[in-house]
């Protein structure tokens, strides 16, 4: 189980990136003839945060966070947003993140890539729950938000923004995450070991 400090900072740490995603989603831009969101930069932080927290603690205290967050994730994002993307926020949130949670934890146990230290195959946990978590996650949210909604681009663009939304977040994810995760694991054991004594009771 975590520290109480370590959970409130990551529980913080989650209301901020789902505050700030629900207000950037708000603005669809264009790149290189693909349209998508500025919150496709900033969510994933959350699925970083979270496999980092299973990998150094359990499943039970990576659900606790997300538990403790939910509440507090409805309100900030009904100050940034309207209510419709509030719900759909915390809808698509709470259901990926049980989701990568439960993915990460079982690819672990099936490819014994189980304690602090980097095995062979360290990436297929957090490369696969990320695809399937993320995937979920983007269409729950436009769905929910922006189907039949009174925003005309978005009513009629959402599904495809939807999937432009889900490649750059996953190129984003397999491109720099993947990278920090390993670095985490592989270059600063002594730092993981330091976390893992200090937070763990």
């Amino acid at each position: 189980m975590l520290n109480k400090n370590l959970v409130i900072y990551l529980v913080l740490f989650h209301c901020f990136i789902i505050g700030i995603s629900n207000y950037l989603v708000q603005f669809p831009i264009s790149l290189l003839g693909y349209d998508f969101t500025i919150a496709t930069f900033t969510f994933p932080f959350i699925i970083l945060a979270t496999d980092l927290t299973v990998r150094l603690s359990n499943n039970f205290s990576a659900r606790k966070i997300i538990a403790y967050a939910f509440i507090p994730a409805f309100f900030i994002s009904l100050y940034f947003a309207d209510f419709r993307i509030a719900i759909a926020s915390v809808a698509a949130y709470g259901t990926s993140q049980l989701l990568d949670i439960f993915i990460f934890s079982k690819i672990r146990t099936v490819l014994k890539d189980e304690g602090l230290k980097v095995t062979k195959y360290w990436y297929a946990a957090p490369a696969l729950s990320t695809f399937i978590a993320q995937l979920i996650d983007t269409y729950l949210f436009y769905g929910i938000a922006f189907f039949n909604s009174t925003d005309e681009f978005m009513k009629n663009n959402w599904i495809i923004i939807a999937g432009n939304d889900f490649i750059f977040k996953i190129t984003i994810c397999y491109i720099a995450f993947l990278p920090i995760y390993l670095i985490f694991l592989n270059f600063f054991p002594k730092v993981v070991v330091s976390l893992h004594n200090t937070y763990i009771l």
